[in-house]
């Protein structure tokens, strides 16, 4: 099996197929335990702490090339010292592999 972090993002328009409900489960399984699953199994969020907000800021253009390269770009909200990452695939209103291709890269360039 291709571990998510080795995959690309596929277009995701209006064509996209949903995740089922035990598919969400099994890619959650495959990303850090931090990423948080809503009730509609719909959105997956995390959030990154930072000890400055030089680093948050960092951390946030590290995320958007991320964004960038996959063509797939999350909702972020960013504080001092945080930095808040949604994902979900907006064309469909539903998670898609995309969403957790991007989350498993996020927790690699944090492991890192």
């Amino acid at each position: 099996m291709t571990k998510l972090i080795e995959k690309k993002c596929n277009n995701c328009e209006k064509d996209a197929v949903a995740l089922c409900r035990e598919d969400v489960i099994r890619y959650s399984k495959q990303i850090n335990k931090d990423w948080l699953l809503d009730d509609a199994k719909k959105i997956i969020n995390r959030r990154f702490s930072f000890p400055i907000y030089s680093k948050t800021i960092a951390f946030v253009n590290a995320v958007a090339w991320i964004a960038v390269k996959e063509g797939h770009h999350p909702i972020m909200q960013i504080g001092y010292g945080y930095c808040d990452i949604k994902f979900t695939t907006n064309a469909i209103d539903a998670l898609t592999e995309n969403d957790f291709i991007c989350a498993a890269k996020i927790d690699h360039l944090v492991a890192e």
